[in-house]
């Protein structure tokens, strides 16, 4: 891992961390591609995605900001979206946002709370009896808030070997097509003991919100994505983005995804992981967005628009999350990152297979930014918001 990528790789979050571990670059087109509206107040920006592609090995990369005040959008793209025809990458693409999901998923949660439905101390184990036990864990001890803090120590299930070896590494391609369940997920966590006991500190797992979609079900009688869709997407009017259960092929426009499938930094065959069953993510990650719906969404989520100002208070009650991210906190859901000239930016990362996303929003939503990678092993987009939000050097 490079060290300009450690402080973003930390934060990513993501399914296929195993793959991201590596450095290999892709052998990229001879070019970087970019295409983009106008640059005026971008162009530290534009450079900061044409090096992701140059510089890092990203196959392609699709950008978009907005602001500060209202300013048209900007857009780029750099690189490809097929490796094979060597097409572009669109502004339109739709792709896999990985963990961004969380911040969906915390929000219906912070919205039932807000409706009196539940309490973020309740007690795991109110609402999902008997589900959180085994080898030391204990649902009785879990808050939802804990949950959703990454706060609860239960073991996060994509660090369960096996289940890398068979869902992230080599295995992949035999088992992409799998349908599991959130308790089949949660089962293959509890084989190991809790990673801490609850509260005591900040530790990173995708469990967590797998649960947390649980409890959404449990609380509303329907499906969590039914939930996302019908609290957040149908009212900001998120067109191009999907919760979607068990459905493996993506949604048009979208670029081809590429995975090396290893750890083995001098790995360099690349797989074409596009279609894949997003069950093994789950309310923990396994939603479909644009850069347009993204940036819309944390616009609408910090200025106010999805939850009441007390339950937006919660979400932003943060935890500092250890030495390896300085600057960065971790409220509910959502992340708190102060840039290098002092800006703060509010947000969430996310990756799964092939596909690494990005997108931070300052407080006011004023000023936002999103950007997707189509493959997983490499690309610091943390310089890209730098770049974006810190535009002199």
């Amino acid at each position: 891992m490079s060290a300009r990528r450690t402080r973003t790789t930390a934060l990513l979050t993501t399914l296929t961390a195993a793959a991201l571990l590596g450095t290999g670059a892709l052998a990229g087109p001879a070019t970087a591609q970019v295409v983009g509206s106008a640059t005026e107040g971008h162009d530290r920006t534009r450079a900061a995605v044409d090096a992701l592609v140059l510089k890092d090995g990203v196959p392609g990369v699709v950008a978009r900001a907005e602001g500060p005040g209202g300013s048209r959008p900007w857009t780029a793209t750099a690189g490809v979206g097929n490796l094979t025809t060597k097409q572009k990458r669109s502004t339109q693409d739709r792709f896999r946002v990985g963990s961004l999901t969380k911040t969906f998923t915390a929000t219906v949660v912070l919205q039932l709370e807000a409706e009196g439905r539940l309490s973020l101390d309740d007690r795991v184990e109110k609402w999902l009896p008997g589900v959180v036990r085994g080898h030391g864990h204990d649902g009785a001890k879990i808050t939802l808030r804990q949950l959703l803090q990454h706060t609860s120590g239960v073991f996060d299930y994509t660090s369960d070997p096996e289940f890398g070896e068979e869902r992230m590494g080599a295995g992949f391609l035999e088992h992409r097509y799998d349908s599991l369940t959130a308790r089949q997920l949660v089962k293959v966590a509890l084989g190991h003991a809790p990673a801490f006991e609850p509260g005591a500190k900040w530790q990173y797992s995708n469990t967590n919100y797998i649960l947390a979609g649980m409890v959404i079900e449990k609380a509303t009688g329907r499906s969590y994505e039914s939930e996302i869709s019908r609290r957040i997407l149908r009212p900001l009017a998120l067109r191009a983005t999907s919760v979607p259960h068990d459905e493996s092929r993506m949604p048009k426009p979208s670029s081809r995804a590429y995975s090396k499938l290893s750890r083995d930094p001098a790995a360099t065959k690349k797989y074409d992981v596009t279609e894949l069953n997003p069950t093994l993510a789950g309310a923990a990650g396994g939603m479909i967005s644009s850069t347009g719906d993204l940036n819309r969404f944390y616009r609408a989520l910090l200025t106010g628009k999805l939850l009441p100002a007390q339950q937006l208070k919660e979400m932003k009650t943060t935890v500092p999350i250890g030495d390896m991210a300085p600057g960065y906190h971790y409220g509910l859901g959502l992340f708190s990152q102060k840039l290098s000239c002092g800006k703060e930016v509010w947000g969430h990362t996310g990756g799964i297979h092939g596909s690494s996303t990005h997108a931070v929003t300052t407080v006011d939503g004023r000023q936002s930014l999103a950007l997707n990678l189509n493959g997983d092993w490499s690309g610091d987009t943390g310089s890209v918001v730098e770049a974006e939000f810190c535009p002199k050097p």
